[in-house]
């Protein structure tokens, strides 16, 4: 069994690919916002804006933990049950 206090980092090649893609979105969105409140936009289409940032870290986070959660379950050298617990405490601080 390996240090279960040992931090995860994602093997997942495709679902790492999936989350820098959401994350430069939400990147350049989020610069987005800052032009907008520049340019003196309504708050409507600002808080729109942020509400599009939001989603789009939110959706890379949740990415990242069950797919972080797959690989612990499925390799024999992690016990399950603390990093399960580690991976639920890490989703339910987006809530």
């Amino acid at each position: 069994m390996t240090d279960e206090s040992a931090p995860h980092t994602l093997n997942d090649e495709k679902q790492s690919l999936e989350i820098r893609r959401r994350l430069s979105r939400a990147h350049g969105q989020l610069g987005a916002v800052v032009r907008m409140l520049d340019e003196g936009c309504s708050c409507e289409d600002i808080v729109t804006q942020i509400a599009a940032v939001s989603k789009a870290v939110n959706a890379a986070a949740f990415t990242l933990i069950s797919t972080s959660l797959k690989e612990c379950l499925v390799d024999t050298a992690v016990d399950s049950g603390p990093a399960s617990q580690k991976f639920q405490k890490l989703f339910l601080s987006l809530a």
